[in-house]
């Protein structure tokens, strides 16, 4: 008997899969628990519903990346930061810096997780970094790490 699945069934398969799984073990284990219902046409226009909906959602997001990446890559952000001693940095810039300063000055949202700076920003000057917007879509920024006037 063909069933879909309705969730993860170890051994058999993940949910939204179309399987071939013998009468009994349909009706005596799956159907009872609500972990699959039968491959029937009402089934089976769902299932591809949903697949063609997973798959618009992720080319929609891929788009919305590449605009981002668009728009942001390789230009230049400037991040204000506290000085030391000397005209020294105190502490360093962080991920968390940039991607707020990112989306102040560009109104790109960048989660702080996804900015690689290469190594710690612990002195004035200009870095670049790379930030992974989606998978394969990566946008260069310059930081230009200045000084804050008090």
């Amino acid at each position: 008997m063909k069933v879909v699945l309705l969730a993860d069934v170890k051994g058999s398969g993940k949910k939204g899969d179309l399987i071939q799984v013998s009468d009994g073990y349909a009706r005596n284990f799956l159907f009872p628990r609500k972990l699959a219902t039968e491959a029937n046409a009402q089934a089976l226009n769902e299932l591809q519903n949903a697949k063609a909906s997973q798959a618009f959602k992720l080319e929609q997001e891929k788009q919305a990346a590449k605009s981002s990446a668009d728009q942001i890559n390789g230009k230049s952000i400037s991040v204000q930061a506290k000085a030391g001693q000397g005209g020294k940095l105190f502490g360093s810039v962080t991920a968390k810096e940039i991607a707020e300063a990112i989306k102040k000055q560009y109104g790109v949202e960048v989660d702080k997780r996804k900015i690689d700076t290469k190594g710690d920003i612990k002195a004035f000057g200009t870095y670049e970094c790379e930030v992974k917007l989606y998978t394969g879509i990566i946008a260069i920024v310059k930081a230009v790490v200045t000084e804050k006037k008090s």
